[in-house]
């Protein structure tokens, strides 16, 4: 099955790198180019985009407005939003992950880490390393005003297994990753991923992470758990 990619930057010349590494590479298809947040989101509808690979800063309509309204549409709850940044550390990223944004990408990014992203986020994954993630919510703790209220609650629906599951997601690891760490196998562990973001109400993993640390399952400080013993 082709990946379908919609491209969303101000800039011809990142727009055209990238189209032509993504176009080279087999399951992949460059179906859109946007210029600014409303094509994107117009383009969105009308390419069946996978994933949209989604600038910060452009003009009329900002990346992260765009961002909101896609993940705010039933329509398009199927696409995957990755943020190109030129710094990592943006606050604005902190604010597209509360939006929807499945992760992010420097712009300096390798062609083959490129391909790696698109193909990660399309299968489902988040693209947030353990250090990323460490960053970010930090960032996210620390602006009160953009949190919301802690939904302890929300987490006495959820088994153990999804529990601890959920704090490995939070640590930023991936299914494979979570798989082997509790002797699971990858489709285990990618179904308690998603059982769990259904229980929670959550739309995307990079909020479930988010979610695990205004509920104070996870700190910060955090070291990641010990791995478990085969059930």
């Amino acid at each position: 099955m082709t990946i379908r990619v919609l491209l969303a930057d101000d800039q011809a010349l990142i727009r055209g790198g990238f189209k032509m590494i993504l176009d080279a590479a087999p399951g992949i298809e460059v179906v859109g180019e946007a210029t600014n947040g409303r094509e994107a989101v117009d383009l969105a509808h009308i390419t069946r985009a996978d994933v949209v690979l989604m600038d910060i800063r452009m003009p009329a309509v900002d990346g992260l407005e765009a961002t909101r309204q896609i993940a705010a549409s039933d329509d398009l709850a199927e696409v995957r939003i990755l943020i190109l940044t030129t710094f990592e550390n943006d606050d604005n990223i902190v604010l597209a992950l509360r939006h929807g944004a499945a992760g992010f990408l420097g712009k300096d990014v390798e062609p083959a880490d490129l391909i790696r992203a698109v193909r990660t986020v399309a299968a489902g994954d988040s693209l947030l390393s353990a250090t990323a993630t460490r960053s970010l919510i930090s960032q996210y703790l620390n602006q009160p005003e953009l949190r919301p209220l802690p939904r302890a609650e929300a987490m006495d629906g959820i088994t153990d297994r999804e529990r601890e599951v959920l704090v490995l997601v939070a640590h930023g690891l991936t299914n494979d990753e979570i798989a082997d760490r509790l002797h699971l196998s990858p489709a285990t562990a990618k179904t308690h991923v998603n059982r769990t973001m259904t229980k929670l109400r959550i739309r995307d993993r990079a909020q479930l992470v988010v979610l695990a640390y205004q509920s104070g399952l996870v700190h910060p400080a955090d070291e990641l758990p010990p791995a478990g013993e085969p059930r």
